[in-house]
């Protein structure tokens, strides 16, 4: 009795067609983070190369390119860049990436789901 219902499980697994009809569109982005606050060189330069830094940037890369739109990876965090801040006492800096290089992704129009007026 249990081999027969395990073995029509199994002829069930084999001939149902599982589609993955969920297609994505892919678009490489490069944009530049904001600059640090004022602050001593090396902590300046650790603040912009946090990795919480790099996600929160990208995510905001990818939703400024409209509704749906989500970070698929992160290809390149960039190259740092550092200037002097004017007007402070000290050796004081802001630092952010250049560069970063993006990949987003949304779901293609159409892909998921019945389109209208179609059965």
């Amino acid at each position: 009795m249990k081999l027969s219902k395990i073995s029509w499980m199994l002829a069930l697994l084999l001939t149902s067609n599982v589609a993955n009809a969920t297609e994505y569109v892919y678009r490489d982005l490069m944009a530049n983070t904001l600059p640090s606050l004022c602050l001593a060189e090396n902590v300046a330069k650790e603040h912009a190369q946090k990795p919480y830094t790099v996600d929160k940037y990208s995510k905001i890369f990818c939703q400024k390119q409209g509704y749906g739109w989500h970070v698929e990876q992160v290809k390149d965090n960039g190259k740092l860049i550092c200037t002097d801040c004017k007007g402070e006492v000290g050796d004081k800096k802001q630092c952010h990436l250049q560069d970063v290089t993006v990949t987003c992704k949304r779901i293609k129009p159409g892909s998921v789901g019945m389109l209208p007026g179609q059965s």
